[in-house]
């Protein structure tokens, strides 16, 4: 062999002997023939997570860890070894099957002495071990298929859907968070959030042995200091609590959602959820938040209020019946004391009794006594009889409240909420139950009581005087409403020969300029929550703390003042779970505003089309359900005939918990009892969600009603407007695109894609099903709102539809902009207008 034939085969030999050492592999599993080498990845079934050595920061030390695979910001969710890192003297590292135990192992360069081990000692043949990583991020370890070890038996610092918090009471495993030490030691770091498994179990954060923030009792359905438990959009909530373990654990809704739960090194628990748009997690959730979330912020006997009503009160008060221990510290903002009991005021005596507190995240539980078959009188009844009972609640807050929890001692860590939480019955002394009740009836002090009697005289007259003022300015008002009101005529008004002409609804209150710019700030841009060809929409809140939306008409608007009256009038009559309620309006000087309910989650179409909360199908189609039984209340249960006249995605308003409500009863119409049909030379609505006959000809019936919900019902199903450019179909809306994949079977192409593979295939089918027939070019042949109610509850056989009306067809326009429509009724895309005139 010559020098270069030698040469040749060495480099060949070379390159076989490297090569092995030198390529990363993807492993689905790690058997005791295939473990994972350093540039190795494990990867679960659908490549969601993967399993690898990495580098935490700015370290040199190598850890196995399980990170997010589909995400491009590397999120380590688990790691095996955090306590024992493969240092740079250590050599390569190894994850392997051992193979004397059939345990799972981690070596260095010593492979006699691993550097970690999962504690697993495996009695059947090595060969039947295997390890491998789930959907779900959890590495296990099986032997012929079942499940041994699991990771998620061992949480670091994030806790995945499908992992559990709590304690395994057979085993004896506790699972909880812990911290990292620091970004680039992912030790075992100061903070942690466990749940204590007491006779009342909740969940605390600590630091180092300090808690601090309580998640307060479990209610039945959530934590009682986490109000935002209740909203499910994204995932449920599983808790157990028997004799084999006490668990809280969540589940996703959708697959593609990835959601976790972290602690950091400073002591905050954040729950958020990757936005894939922007390419970074979202915080939808976090403890502490805020003052009062701080254990013990107020010390013993005391309640934490956020929203002090008043600006020179403390957020900290005593709980009725104490005070605090140490005045002059609690006058310098210094709570830690926290109150005693009033002198005078001790318990166990005759004519004792209990005050109610609401809405409040209970005290501390761990020492609470817990009944969960009692009944709240039953309740009531046992502490009485105990002398160191000072409060007691429902354990249970479902169905009106059941079971019973007892304090005994201190009552620590209370804080109050706005709109949610529990009752808490405080034990009082007598005579302060009848303090805080004289208190509650009366305004005035002794002092105030004495100056009264003495200046009854003069007081008399003020009053008759401020009287006669008060209802000479009412009458002006009065005066200045009717003007108003008979200044803006009826569209129409032949339609309406059922509305009292003499003016709005009499129970429907009339507010105070002056009371509407203080609720608002005086409009503050910061409480602005859209604008419209009115004007705009403000957020507010009253004295009593209910907040309100206030629809303020702008002054120099053409539109919009013979639509303010017909909301006004209409909405006073309404009532229905599914339509928006007014509260009252105001009509002074050159303002005209109506003031609704607050309603804080939006509008439907930021949820459909500008997907930055997720919506799963049960929540949509709860919605799709309420939407219709509100349409239902319009044209057929009222006791007036309403047809709506522009339903769309931005009219419909969603409140807490996400139940619809349909908005904007400015464009709407009413009909007589015996009135199928009308006829309006002013076309109003929004264009995409109008009938074909009510925008070429004027018509509409309740059948125009129809026609909208079906094309609102195929947006929510698909998530794209109605309105677009769909280049493999003829037709440039989204009613005629769904209509060409129905006809070819097609239909669950068009489907939102955000939904995935979790919804019903037939309830979906369905639902489009319903909406083609609301949307077909006859109107006679659309179904009324009652059957489409029946169809949308009931799996029945539901006819064929016919062709649907068109009103973009690709001839009218090429550029894809519907402003360029040269024929057929009038394109703005999703803007409500009032001025075409009908054909």
């Amino acid at each position: 062999m010559n020098s270069t034939e030698f040469f040749f085969v060495s480099t060949v030999l070379l390159i076989f002997v490297i090569l092995p050492f030198s390529i990363s592999v993807t492993l689905d599993a790690i058997t005791p023939n295939q473990p994972l080498r350093e540039d190795d990845v494990l990867l679960s079934p659908t490549k969601i997570f993967a399993l690898g050595f990495f580098k935490p920061g700015n370290s040199r030390n190598r850890y196995i860890g399980v990170w997010y695979n589909k995400i491009p910001i590397k999120t380590i969710v688990w790691i095996a070894n955090r306590e024992n890192p493969i240092v740079p003297t250590a050599g390569t590292g190894l994850l392997a099957i051992h193979g004397d135990h059939g345990g799972l192992v981690i070596y260095g360069e010593d492979q006699n002495n691993p550097i970690w081990s999962a504690n697993l000692t495996v009695s059947s043949p090595i060969n039947s071990v295997i390890a491998k990583l789930l959907d779900t991020g959890n590495l296990v370890v099986e032997i012929n298929g079942e499940k041994v070890w699991e990771g998620f038996d061992y949480p670091t610092n994030t806790m995945l859907p499908s992992m559990k918090l709590g304690l395994d009471r057979r085993s004896g495993l506790n699972w909880f968070l812990t911290a990292w030490k620091s970004q680039d030691d992912p030790g075992m770091g100061n903070c942690s959030y466990r749940i204590e498994p007491t006779e009342s179990p909740q969940g605390f954060l600590y630091m180092g042995q300090t808690p601090l923030w309580r998640s307060g009792p479990w209610t039945g359905e959530r934590w009682s200091g986490v109000p935002q438990m209740e909203n499910k959009i994204f995932f449920n909530i599983t808790f157990v609590n028997d004799q084999d373990e006490l668990s809280i654990m969540s589940s996703i809704v959708y697959e593609s959602i990835f959601e976790k739960m972290v602690i950091d090194e400073s002591g905050n628990v954040e729950r958020s959820a990757w936005q894939d748009e922007v390419h970074k997690w979202a915080k939808h959730w976090s403890a502490p938040d805020g003052q009062c979330d701080f254990y013990g912020k107020c010390g013993p006997n005391s309640i934490c209020d956020p929203y002090p009503k008043f600006a020179d009160k403390f957020e900290c008060n005593c709980l009725p019946g104490f005070e605090p221990k140490l005045q002059h510290e609690w006058y310098l903002r210094d709570w830690s004391g926290g109150c005693v009991r009033q002198e005078g005021s001790s318990v166990c005596q005759n004519g004792e009794g209990f005050m109610k507190l609401e809405r409040l995240k209970l005290p501390n539980t761990s020492t609470a006594r817990v009944n969960i078959s009692m009944s709240r009188e039953a309740c009531k009844e046992e502490c009485l009889r105990n002398c160191s009972c000072t409060a007691y609640a429902n354990a249970d807050e479902r169905q009106g409240g059941s079971g019973c929890i007892t304090w005994h001692g201190d009552l620590m860590d209370t804080r109050t909420y706005l709109d949610t939480g529990q009752d808490l019955y405080v034990r009082v002394h007598a005579n302060v139950s009848a303090q805080h009740e004289k208190k509650s009836n009366s305004s005035f002090g002794k002092k105030m009581k004495l100056g009264v009697s003495v200046a009854c005289g003069l007081l008399f007259f003020l009053l008759f005087s401020l009287a006669c003022w008060l209802v000479k300015r009412k009458r002006n008002g009065k005066r200045s409403q009717d003007k108003f009101l008979a200044s803006t005529s009826w569209e129409d008004s032949s339609a309406t020969t059922n509305i009292d002409e003499s003016g709005i609804n009499s129970e429907l209150p009339f507010f105070e300029l002056s009371t509407i710019v203080k609720a608002t700030n005086n409009f503050a841009s910061n409480n602005q929550l859209g604008t419209g060809g009115f004007g705009s929409v403000y957020k507010g809140a009253l004295d009593n703390g209910k907040e309100i939306a206030v629809k303020r008409l702008a002054k120099n608007s053409g539109q919009g003042i013979g639509e303010f009256k017909n909301e006004v009038v209409l909405l006073s009559k309404l009532q229905h779970r599914n339509l928006v309620r007014i509260i009252g309006c105001c009509v002074q000087d050159e303002e005209k505003m109506l003031i609704y309910e607050y309603l804080p989650n939006k509008s439907l179409d930021f949820f459909i089309f500008a997907k930055e909360v997720f919506l799963d199908w049960i929540r949509r189609f709860e919605i799709i359900c309420g939407i219709a039984r509100g349409i239902l209340y319009l044209h057929q249960d009222s006791r007036l005939r309403i047809i709506h006249r522009d339903l769309k995605a931005s009219n419909v308003l969603l409140d807490s918990a996400m139940n619809p409500k349909i908005s904007d009863f400015g464009m709407a119409r009413i009909f007589g009892a015996e009135q199928i049909e009308a006829n309006t030379n002013r076309v109003v609505g929004t264009y995409g969600y109008m009938s074909p006959e009510y925008a070429m000809k004027g018509l509409f019936s309740v059948k125009s009603d129809i026609y909208s919900f079906g094309v609102l019902l195929l947006e929510i199903v698909t998530g794209r407007k109605n309105i677009g450019y769909y280049h493999d179909s003829p037709y440039s809306n989204l009613v005629g695109h769904v209509w060409d994949l129905w006809k070819e079977n097609r239909a669950l192409e068009i489907i939102d894609s955000s939904l995935g593979e979790s919804y019903p295939v037939n309830e979906v089918l369905r639902c489009i099903h319903i909406a083609l027939l609301c949307v077909q070019e006859q109107a006679k042949d659309r179904p009324l709102m009652s059957a489409v109610v029946f169809m949308l509850g009931n799996d029945v056989a539901i006819p064929s539809p016919k062709q649907p009306g068109f009103l973009l067809k690709r001839g009218y326009h090429t550029s894809g902009d519907p402003s360029s429509n040269t024929d057929g009724a009038y394109s703005i895309n999703d803007m409500t207008y009032t001025e075409a005139e009908g054909r």
